[in-house]
């Protein structure tokens, strides 16, 4: 959001403020747009997915960096990490940059060629934000572990490890659950806080940077070994950058959680936080685990709300009511934020 104020910042006029105004209500378009294509159609298909791109791109790389000397691979995994940050935000900027000034144009000039050219970039910017966020997926995959585990406790083992990275074969029916509602409450922070809050903040070049950033740890960011690769030089500069990426929105996720539960103790939320190791997955997944009054656990990693009971089905559905809520809270903060950042910078630009 805040990039698109740049080109006004010299301007004091009144058809600065009338574009300042237009734009406002773009982003607000954008991003409810952004959600309707995802709660409507869903993720596109792979050859047409941005993300799945990024993908591609991070796994070529990591195939040659994974293979180099420690100080080389270090290296290496930086600067393909910032190449990568580098295209995917010059994309989004000159798309952004396009759009900032059909909204010019339309303002300057109004009529049915320029609002038409200003509807098709702002379609593109919706479809393109809604493939660096993905709610319904999530909701909807935590839901079929659920339905997974009614028929057979294998049933339920194999549904989940479309979600999870860790092995599922030996794990027990409680154990499935609670690695569903553990993704549930991750994810709800990479999938969907993390992308809107940098949206709000700098547009589609934040929002697509983010989504690089957190794919790229995905990809890269293990400790030693994974699938006959050593990451643990390669993968620590996306590692990191996802932690400082990730840091504000995993808390915001967090208190989104303890509010749509009607209040969550602060200390006991910070403590059960900083029981994983790491720095900003523990803050979602806690909440969860406090709202529903359950224990979460990753065997001989952390134990999350130890003096909860194990999730039982019902669980399943209640974690995904909260979900859905802080999903509708979080749209009405960033609108609200949009607004009073317009309204902040519209002031400055008043004659």
């Amino acid at each position: 959001m805040l990039l698109a104020w740049d080109s006004f910042q010299a301007v004091h006029s009144l058809a600065a403020l009338a574009a300042c105004v237009a734009w406002v209500l773009a982003f607000v378009l954008v991003l409810l747009l952004a959600l309707w294509i995802d709660a409507r159609w869903g993720e596109p298909r792979a050859a047409w997915h941005p993300v799945v791109a990024m993908g591609y791109y991070l796994e070529v790389c990591g195939r040659v960096i994974s293979s180099l000397p420690p100080a080389p691979a270090l290296v290496s995994g930086a600067l393909a990490w910032w190449l990568g940050v580098g295209v995917v935000g010059a994309l989004a900027w000159g798309l952004q940059a396009l759009a900032f000034a059909q909204v010019a144009r339309l303002v300057a000039a109004p009529g049915p060629e320029t609002a038409l050219a200003l509807l098709l970039v702002l379609l593109l910017m919706g479809w393109l934000l809604k493939t660096l966020l993905s709610w319904r997926m999530l909701h909807d995959e935590v839901g079929a572990v659920e339905v997974a585990l009614r028929q057979s406790l294998a049933a339920g083992r194999e549904r989940l490890s479309w979600l999870v990275s860790r092995n599922t074969a030996l794990l027990s029916e409680s154990e499935v659950r609670e690695s569903a509602i553990e993704s549930l409450a991750e994810n709800l922070n990479d999938s969907v806080v993390a992308p809107i809050f940098w949206w709000v903040l700098f547009g589609l070049p934040g929002a697509a940077i983010y989504r690089f950033a957190n794919t790229a740890d995905a990809m890269w960011g293990y400790r030693g070994m994974h699938r006959g690769q050593h990451w643990e030089w390669a993968g620590k500069w996306a590692a990191r950058a996802d932690d400082v990426l990730s840091w504000l929105p995993a808390r915001l996720t967090a208190w989104l959680l303890a509010g749509v539960a009607r209040g969550l103790p602060p200390g006991a939320l910070r403590r059960e936080a900083a029981k994983t190791p790491s720095p900003n997955s523990g803050w979602p997944m806690a909440a969860m685990a406090l709202a529903l009054g359950v224990s979460l656990r990753k065997p001989g990693i952390y134990t999350l709300n130890a003096a909860g009971r194990p999730p039982r089905p019902a669980d399943t559905a209640l974690a995904r009511r909260y979900a859905s809520k802080a999903v509708v809270a979080l749209v009405l903060f960033a609108e609200t934020a949009i607004l009073l950042i317009a309204m902040g910078l519209a002031w400055t630009l008043t004659p």
